[in-house]
């Protein structure tokens, strides 16, 4: 059989009374794209620090490669690059002394680390900004020069806490390209994010919500399997439609404006025609038309649930 590139047993990491992680059980395949996913203070960070080793849990296991995060740490650090939401970048050495520091941090032979970095340049884009300081990239180029110093040493699981975080819409796109091809050559990644458009773009994700994974699957199976209706209507005057809606359809749906269209979501087929509510309040419309749940969808419902049971 083939081992998992990660694997959560129960696990848990509790500080004082409060559970930042409660009972997470899941399980990432080898060269694949897994997605963390959940509003700030849901427990992404923590799951992340526990499977890189920088915590201990205090429930439940994790390994890396066949390897348990607390009985043979190094072996999973050997085989795993971390890179937190505030990398360690060093603004006064150049993009190529970035890398050489992390080389020698990860014990990269000398002789390898020439290659590597030149391997790794090439293949982000970075070669004409080897020689520019950290400190003087862009946002953009700051993620992929920490993710390069993450790959240094040549992992096989690639752990990323909200990477592309604050990066304009562009360089998010160069990453995930990036990413797709690291995850091409056999790279696993394990990312969390609180964009649900990059969570579509994983294999597999969980949903969590206050330290507990409400859902796992991959996102065409969670859409499929969510028990949601969702219906959409055209309005010059979404938000004030919203409100009106909100108001008028009951407490089991809800309406959301979204760009020039009102989003009506609810469990199973409970919607009521918000025809006459629109037409007796003037305004102009189109007829509801019927969608499929996203995730943001699928994610604020069930983080309604935990709010108010």
């Amino acid at each position: 059989m083939t081992v998992p590139a990660v694997e959560a047993e129960d696990l848990g990491r509790r500080f004082g009374d409060v559970d930042a992680l409660a009972g997470a059980t899941f399980r990432v395949e080898p060269g694949a794209i897994f997605g963390i996913v959940g509003p700030d203070g849901s427990g992404k960070t923590t799951c992340l620090r526990l499977l890189s080793t920088v915590l201990k849990p205090t429930a439940g296991r994790a390994l890396v490669m066949g390897f348990d995060t607390v009985g043979s740490p190094w072996e999973v650090k050997d085989r795993t690059g971390y890179m937190s939401q505030q990398f360690g970048l060093y603004d006064d050495l150049t993009v190529e002394e970035n890398l050489s520091f992390f080389a020698g941090i990860y014990r990269v032979p000398p002789d390898e680390r020439r290659r590597r970095s030149v391997r790794l340049l090439e293949f982000s884009g970075m070669g004409p900004f080897m020689k520019r300081r950290a400190g003087r990239l862009s946002g953009g180029m700051k993620q992929k020069l920490a993710l390069m110093c993450a790959l240094i040493h040549t992992p096989g699981v690639l752990l990323l806490d909200e990477p592309t975080n604050g990066v304009d819409p562009v360089s998010r796109r160069d990453f995930w390209a990036i990413l797709h091809d690291l995850v091409g050559g056999g790279v696993t990644v394990v990312i969390s994010t609180s964009y649900l458009d990059e969570a579509e773009r994983c294999g597999r994700v969980i949903l969590l919500d206050r330290g507990r994974v409400r859902a796992e699957g991959s996102p065409a199976d969670l859409r499929s399997s969510s028990g949601l209706t969702v219906r959409e209507i055209r309005t010059p005057e979404p938000w004030k439609a919203a409100k009106l809606l909100a108001d008028t359809i009951g407490a089991g749906c809800r309406a959301e404006p979204r760009g020039d269209r009102v989003r009506l979501i609810a469990k199973g087929e409970g919607i009521p025609d918000p025809s006459g509510a629109l037409k007796t309040a003037g305004m102009a419309f189109s007829p509801p038309e019927a969608v499929e749940p996203t995730l943001e969808d699928i994610l604020a419902g069930l983080v309604r649930e935990d709010r108010h049971g």
